[in-house]
């Protein structure tokens, strides 16, 4: 198994390129199963959960062209013989359950295993059956199977999550594209996942208003053709990076950054003493002086501050001047890792939902195990300020959402490999 080793005490200087999103990414690929024609995804990321979805829309029967290294899908559904999503398959990643939408739509019937992923709580796919039953759908749920079927096809209606949901406005928005008549989705995700899913849906000839906003209004078609997409930046890649320089110093610029993607992530790096610059190529960022500032952080659904950035922000935060206070409003149990930052001498208390840390004047290397794909990369970072060597273990995690980490990071004046462990 993997391990990365880190030398702190390093700044670091020169350009990082951000990849298209991850979560785009792995909610742009099953829109293949809504249309037999060709779908082509370009600035694709190179993750293993990209190779997990492959693998899965590869048991149903369509097929995946991985192409100019990876960064091209070339998709296709035209002889769909499969609609079983197997455990096996779907374990690995909660973006499985993807799937199920659009083969309900397009087919009316659809077998999908109850879905895995990161250890950040329950994360119940409640809403998503609520979503498609008000379409029609008649659920069933036995041995671990989400059963489905839509006898004549899903119908328009509406519906209001009860809270915001990315996955299940995502499921949601891909099978009122087939279904009969207007679809009316309410409490909306607003994320910029969800805008890149309508402009793809809409370039393969889907009929929708209003994403971007908390309404999204769907006017069901009877098919949908082929279409080329690019996906969109990631932007939880570009603020884990954004953070770098603000860790250990330098100035780094982030190429294919926009400010409009981490808003509310910029606004607290501003007041923490960060400085980000918009350039013709991206962002540019830069600590102003010293030590950053104490600032306090609620995570919620966009455009407020992403929870996927809150680990890597109590890593910049472990060396602040003062106390900040973390509250994880999105997932519970997704402070795990606290306890190994605190390995390396931050000064930490977690009490449910909230998380006190206080700066402390320097980390110090150590050894470190990974939770979770954010977790993981949160001691990356940790590693670039603290006094010594980190070595962090199970980065497993990290290969599901960052590509090239180790590259990326050398290529800029890290102190960073990958190792086979002992």
């Amino acid at each position: 198994m993997d391990q990365i080793i880190v030398k702190g005490g390093s700044a670091l200087q020169g350009q990082i390129p951000i990849a298209g999103a991850k979560n785009a990414c792995l909610t742009l690929m099953p829109a293949t199963l809504l249309s037999d024609e060709p779908l082509t995804l370009t600035n694709a990321p190179r993750l293993s959960d990209i190779s997990t979805m492959t693998q899965l829309l590869g048991s149903l029967g369509a097929e995946v062209a991985s192409l100019q290294g990876g960064q091209v899908l070339a998709l296709s559904s035209h002889d769909l013989h499969n609609h079983t999503a197997d455990y096996d398959i779907v374990r690995k990643m909660r973006a499985s359950i993807l799937v199920l939408g659009p083969m309900l739509a397009r087919d009316g019937h659809a077998v999908v295993s109850l879905p895995g992923g990161c250890a950040i709580g329950a994360r119940p796919v409640d809403l998503h059956l609520k979503a498609l039953a008000a379409m029609g759908a008649e659920l069933d749920l036995r041995d671990g199977y989400i059963h489905a079927k839509a006898t004549g096809g899903l119908r328009g209606a509406v519906f209001e999550f009860p809270f915001v949901s990315v996955g299940a406005t995502e499921n949601a928005l891909m099978a009122a594209t087939l279904a009969k008549g207007t679809t009316v989705l309410k409490n909306a995700a607003r994320e910029p996942e969800i805008v890149d899913l309508a402009q793809c849906l809409r370039a393969m000839g889907a009929q929708i208003e209003g994403e971007g906003s908390g309404t999204i209004t769907i006017q069901g078609v009877d098919r949908l053709h082929g279409a080329t997409h690019p996906v969109v930046t990631d932007r939880i890649e570009l603020g884990t990076y954004m953070l770098a320089p603000a860790i250990c110093g330098g100035e780094v610029e982030l190429l294919g950054g926009r400010i409009a993607l981490v808003g509310a992530f910029c606004e607290k790096l501003d007041a923490a003493g960060i400085d980000v610059e918009e350039t013709a190529l991206g962002l540019k960022v830069r600590c102003r002086n010293g030590r950053v500032n104490a600032v306090d952080v609620v995570t919620e659904p966009f455009p407020g501050f992403p929870t996927d950035l809150q680990a890597q922000m109590m890593a910049l935060l472990c060396t602040a001047d003062g106390t900040s206070v973390l509250e994880e409003k999105i997932f519970e149990n997704r402070f795990m890792h606290a306890p190994e930052l605190v390995r390396m001498g931050a000064r930490i208390e977690v009490h449910g939902g909230h998380a006190t840390v206080t700066g402390v004047d320097r980390l110090k290397g150590a050894q470190v195990m990974a939770t979770d794909l954010r977790a993981s990369v949160s001691l990356i970072l940790a590693g670039l300020a603290a006094e010594g060597e980190t070595v962090v273990s199970r980065v497993y995690h990290l290969d599901r959402g960052y590509e090239h980490v180790e590259e990326k990071l050398s290529a800029v004046g890290a102190r960073i490999e990958r190792v086979k462990a002992q």
